[in-house]
């Protein structure tokens, strides 16, 4: 249960002002439609991150106990620190114009933006962290989710009154803290 409240938490806080985020606001203003988007978030969320928990489930495996605790509170404090840095959507992501609908133009392209992605190393961290691949790949799920729907739901009329920096220095401080409770042997 431990694997799934942090990574819901973790990923919803570390999600809101990401780029993926962006891409959500994007993709709600040209198809005004909930359902497809929010769809294609889920699927696109389900293979990015079950990949990326696999991963990390598979990493921790080769390392020794001692290797994997300095690696995992090592990424930890890496993704606090890359919490702080606003994020932006680069022009040659922003999606082209459809030519297959709302729910596979945004499965590919949330699955696409998502790849390296702050979110996505949180996933690979949290899956070596826990041994409960199941429960991250549905807490970081969860948290894409809650942090990304309501962007689809209501559109742009509330982003620009969101204090995104504070969400920023939320989310480093909440890596920071997982990292040096792996580091103190709390994790």
């Amino acid at each position: 249960m431990e694997a799934l409240l942090v990574s819901t938490a973790a990923v919803a806080i570390a999600e809101i002002g990401d780029k993926t985020q962006l891409l959500a606001l994007l993709l709600a203003a040209r198809f005004r439609r909930f359902w497809p988007v929010a769809w294609g978030i889920l699927v696109a969320t389900l293979l990015n991150h079950g990949a990326a928990a696999w991963l990390g489930a598979l990493a921790a495996g080769w390392l020794s106990p001692t290797a994997q605790r300095w690696a995992v509170a090592g990424s930890f404090l890496a993704v606090a620190a890359w919490a702080l840095v606003p994020d932006r959507l680069d022009a040659d992501e922003v999606p082209k114009p459809p030519r297959f609908g709302a729910f596979v133009t945004t499965t590919v392209a949330f699955f696409l933006v998502e790849i390296g992605d702050k979110t996505q190393i949180a996933t690979v961290v949290l899956a070596a962290q826990y041994d409960a691949l199941a429960m991250v790949v549905a807490g970081t799920t969860l948290g894409m989710l809650a942090a990304n729907l309501p962007v689809v739901a209501l559109g742009g009329r509330f982003a620009e009154r969101l204090p995104v920096a504070w969400f920023r220095y939320g989310a480093a401080l909440l890596f920071g803290v997982l990292g040096v409770a792996v580091l103190l042997g709390a994790g």
